[in-house]
């Protein structure tokens, strides 16, 4: 497996493709670069796909947490700048989409097209997090997994696709404690709702419609700020999964 070394821990990269500009996915708590397996299928041909397991997740390193939302955008231009890749789209789910919009904020030459999937400015609030935090901490997060699966998949697809759907489950409850609360933390503190209105980079926001994490308002919001547009697909949270199809076809659209 590919490896980039950082100070604090090593990063877990994969690349699907050989030509066409570089995208890269940047996957949601819990999970590993293998939730955008639909993506990289489909989308190798047109482009070089990057895709990386964030720190305290899969098989990249665990530095101590906590960590902030500055950490998670700094190691994704590290990454590119180990692979020398002076600029990429970018797309992010969940907290993957936060560090997209930090990225379109703070390295506008370095990202071509940003699309924020599933996510807000700010997700949730800090005691919310400081809960969740504590309750992992003390329980681990096998005891989540019922409401994990409510909260990312609609009933119709957890029931037609058990395998897809146990496989994602599984990798959320063998995510390192240490690395979900180290994000945790990130999202507690993470609030880009004044910030996105300076962006400059061109933007696509994607809402699962029935998302009860970050509903359709919140992706409308941020496309609204950031001058860009959002497109709603059937749908919960991990809708690149459940609407793979769907949003392969958005995307090629918007960035091509």
């Amino acid at each position: 497996m590919p490896f980039v070394a950082l100070p604090s821990h090593r990063l877990h990269y994969r690349i699907d493709g050989q030509h066409g500009p570089w995208l890269m996915f940047c996957n949601s708590l819990g999970t590993d670069l293998h939730m955008w397996d639909a993506q990289a299928s489909a989308l190798s041909g047109q482009f070089r796909v990057l895709r990386y397991d964030r720190r305290g997740h899969g098989a990249s390193g665990t530095p101590p947490a906590p960590y902030t939302l500055t950490d998670l955008g700094a190691d994704a231009i590290a990454l590119m700048d180990a692979l020398s890749i002076e600029q990429t789209h970018y797309c992010g789910l969940s907290i993957g989409g936060l560090v997209a919009q930090w990225l379109a904020l703070h390295h506008p030459r370095r990202i071509t097209r940003v699309v924020a999937c599933a996510t807000a400015s700010k997700i949730g609030t800090g005691q919310g997090w400081q809960t969740r935090m504590a309750d992992v901490r003390a329980h681990g997060l096998q005891g989540m997994r019922e409401a994990t699966a409510e909260r990312w998949f609609g009933e119709r697809f957890r029931a037609g696709n058990a395998g897809q759907v146990d496989a994602v489950l599984d990798q959320f409850v063998a995510t390192s404690v240490e690395g979900y609360v180290g994000c945790c933390a990130a999202l507690a503190e993470a609030d880009l709702r004044v910030a996105i209105s300076r962006n400059t980079v061109p933007l696509l926001a994607v809402s699962g419609d029935d998302d009860p994490v970050c509903p359709p308002s919140d992706l409308a919001a941020i496309a609204a700020a950031a001058s860009g547009m959002h497109v709603s697909l059937p749908g919960r949270h991990l809708l690149n999964i459940e609407s793979a199809d769907a949003l392969n076809d958005v995307l090629r659209r918007f960035l091509q």
